[in-house]
């Protein structure tokens, strides 16, 4: 269950007549919405494709130790940020994934590299475009690795690519070369692409992705409040609330908010426009920069991601340390407020499957409507071009 409090620690920042007139256009911008044609993911995924992804991942769990996924950016955010949501701080026995491709350091390839060179493993490299630098890079260092352990054929099993359904370099290589593939529709953005093979590979290897794909389909029905969300955070910016900051309690979820900071960041970043995403890891940020927030520069409001209950019981002084957690975070929350910070809280009565899966439907719905109020295309992201523009330039002098 997730409960959404918008009003306790915001309402006071908002001019109720605006937000009046502005959720009262709701059906407008949801017409708006449905009328571009990058919305697949609200679609039903084919059962077929997910039949083929499960049998993939069970020929890669009975064949191999590992799985290295490489991509960047949408094409391993949302698989990264789940598995690190339920993976086992310590001793974790869930089938290895290694994700990588999202840094050019040295350092970390090399020490990848000799992590490899020993282990028997497959690659799956995802990106629509088949044309980014880091994935393209660090793609062939590893396949190159596999080249001086493994034939051509041997290759052949260990190589799944996930592409474009018709262009790009990747796709005309795994169409030449025989290898495994999966498409990411083209009705589908790299950061609205959690619900396709890019993402649902990866986790087929340790979870029921049917289980995943039912809940985030069940995130529909916060449309509405995806939507109010949406108008909370447009009317804040007017206030000159220009940065967000997502704040949570447990530090598996530091890593989902990396995705929350793409999603909305790639959304609404244009023309000038946006609300700056950042985050923060209680209680140890409020060591760091619990300062600013309290008495510095007023441009800030949060929203907090409160985890309920807790199946782990750790006692401290009679009482149980998530209690304790949870009485931090409240107090936190009232004591920015009266520090003139908005807060928003959105509560998960638990940190499970089915709410993750929801909430990641609510945040991609809300994201749309975000840029859709900035008066952007909410599924473009053509200030990206401009840096890989300048690197190839460099590269090529």
């Amino acid at each position: 269950m997730i409960k959404f409090d918008f009003n306790t620690y915001v309402k006071p920042f908002l001019d109720e007549k605006k937000y009046n007139e502005l959720y009262s256009k709701k059906d407008e911008y949801i017409n708006k919405l449905n009328s571009y044609d990058m919305i697949g993911w609200k679609n039903e995924i084919d059962k077929n494709i997910i039949t083929d992804i499960e049998k993939t991942a069970s020929y890669i769990k009975t064949n191999f130790e590992l799985l290295v996924v490489i991509g960047i950016g949408g094409s391993y955010l949302g698989s990264f940020s789940f598995h690190k949501i339920f993976q086992k701080y310590f001793n974790d026995e869930s089938f290895e994934v290694i994700y990588t491709g999202t840094t050019l350091s040295s350092k970390y390839l090399d020490e990848l590299y000799d992590y490899l060179k020993d282990k028997n493993y497959c690659i799956n490299v995802i990106s629509k475009s088949g044309n980014t630098l880091e994935t393209n890079i660090t793609y062939k260092l590893l396949k190159d690795l596999l080249k001086r352990k493994y034939s051509e054929e041997e290759i052949k099993k260990r190589i799944i690519i996930t592409t474009d359904k018709e262009k790009g370099n990747l796709r005309k290589e795994a169409n030449d070369e025989g290898y495994k593939s999966f498409e990411i529709p083209n009705d589908i953005g790299g950061r609205y692409s959690f619900i396709t093979p890019a993402h649902l590979l990866p986790l087929a290897l340790n979870y029921n992705i049917k289980d995943i794909v039912d809940s985030y389909y069940d995130g529909k029905r916060f449309i509405d409040k995806a939507y109010e969300y949406a108008v909370i955070r447009k009317l804040l910016f007017d206030n000159k609330k220009i940065v967000e900051n997502f704040c949570v309690y447990e530090e598996s979820l530091i890593y989902f908010t990396e995705w929350l900071k793409q999603l909305f960041g790639e959304t609404e970043g244009k023309n000038g426009v946006g609300i700056l995403p950042i985050s923060m890891l209680h209680t140890r940020d409020l060591h760091s920069l619990g300062q600013f927030v309290q008495e510095g520069n007023k441009i800030m409001f949060e929203t907090f991601i409160k985890v309920k209950n807790s199946s782990h019981f750790i006692e401290y002084n009679k009482e149980n340390l998530h209690t304790i957690n949870n009485i931090v975070e409240d107090s936190v929350m009232k004591a920015h407020f009266m520090g003139n910070t908005p807060c928003i809280e959105i509560e998960l009565d638990d940190l499970n499957i089915n709410n993750i899966s929801e909430l990641i439907y609510f945040f991609m719905l809300s994201a749309s409507f975000s840029g859709l109020l900035f008066k952007v295309n909410p599924f473009n992201q053509e200030g990206v071009e401009v840096y890989k523009k300048e690197i190839r330039e460099s590269l090529n002098k």
